[in-house]
């Protein structure tokens, strides 16, 4: 099967337990190359930013402050 123009019909995520983990990994990925956007707080009151990694998927990167997020991310600093 060959692959269409245009984006892939799926994000992946990848959580992180701090803001500034956030800022690290979209660091990561924009040393490497890859295009990326600037993290942002959101209105559910998180943070995240994303990036494209050379096969075409978007990847989320995000800052759950919230119940869920803490019980599956928690905060080891």
């Amino acid at each position: 099967m060959r692959r269409g123009v245009g984006l892939a019909p799926v994000t992946l995520a990848h959580n992180c337990p701090t803001p500034a983990g956030v800022d690290e990994v979209l660091d990561r990925a924009r040393a490497a190359g890859a295009d990326v956007s600037t993290a942002t707080r959101r209105e559910w009151g998180g943070y995240s930013g994303y990036f494209a990694d050379p096969a075409g998927f978007r990847w989320e990167v995000a800052y759950n402050p919230g119940d869920i997020g803490r019980l599956v991310m928690p905060d080891t600093h």
